[in-house]
């Protein structure tokens, strides 16, 4: 999929009217439902305008902080953090979807909301830093894939003041380049470098992914992908399988392959 979310900003003010919690991230879900017809079928989710923010509590070093949203036809999602010494970190994340909502689940066979809570996989973060990720992340539970990028968010701000300190994602952090060794051919060569411009390549570079579980490979898929996206204007984007890197997940009955590019193109499949 490729997904199209409105950003969440959620700006909590304490008794003082002075900031205590602070989150911006961008979100969307893909969940797989189970039909009137008794068959399975994958829906996507996305944040909508009229989203509101009631029951964010700042916390304090006995209550957890809490940054919740409501948005849709009674969808609603929430995260708490908790400060321990001179960290906080991520708690739970509860999400809940509404099957009433026949917009997105025209047709689902269960009715009413469905709840689903997971182990957020935010590690300690220093007081007084902010801790930002704007690679994606996905977090996969009980048919619901939910998916974060462009993460900004500090938890028991000191002093009213959002700090400029920041602690980065580990996916956020560039992998050094392999080191290319010289071969030792004993002539060498050279080409004149040509001084036109080359064409741009109009078909994508076929890639081969695969995922395994434990060590054994359990999906391949060799693929050529290019996007063509028209919104304001017509856009093509061709994945290069040299920067992407494939992950998901394998099951007993269904499989994710997710391919991420660097550049904030997500595909799933």
């Amino acid at each position: 999929g490729v997904f199209q979310s409105y950003a969440v900003e959620v700006d909590v003010k304490d008794a003082s009217n002075v900031t205590c919690l602070y989150a911006k991230w961008m979100m969307s879900f893909l969940i797989n439902y189970e039909t009137d017809s008794g068959d399975y079928k994958n829906t996507t989710l996305n944040l909508s305008s009229n989203m509101t923010h009631s029951g964010s509590v700042c916390g304090n070093d006995t209550q957890a902080a809490l940054v919740a949203v409501q948005f849709g036809e009674g969808h609603s999602w929430s995260a708490n953090f908790t400060k321990n010494n001179e960290t906080y970190q991520g708690d739970f994340i509860t999400f809940t979807y509404n099957t009433n909502d026949t917009a997105v689940f025209p047709d689902a066979k269960r009715k009413g909301p469905v709840t689903i809570v997971v182990k957020d996989t935010m590690g300690p973060i220093q007081l007084n830093n902010v801790f930002v990720c704007h690679s994606a992340e996905f977090l996969e539970a009980e048919n619901v894939t939910q998916i974060f990028w462009n993460v900004t968010v500090q938890a028991f701000v000191q002093n009213g003041t959002i700090s400029k300190k920041e602690s980065r994602c580990p996916a956020d952090t560039p992998t050094p380049a392999p080191t290319i060794l010289p071969t030792t051919a004993s002539t060498t060569t050279l080409s004149p470098v040509p001084t036109t411009t080359p064409k741009p390549v109009e078909n994508p570079e076929t890639g081969n992914y695969s995922l395994k579980n434990g060590n054994k490979t359990c999906l391949l898929a060799t693929v050529g992908l290019q996007l063509n996206v028209s919104q304001d204007k017509p856009l093509l984007i061709n994945i290069n399988p040299k920067m992407t890197v494939a992950d998901g997940a394998c099951g007993n009955t269904s499989a994710t392959l997710k391919l991420n590019d660097g550049n904030s193109t997500l595909i799933g499949f």
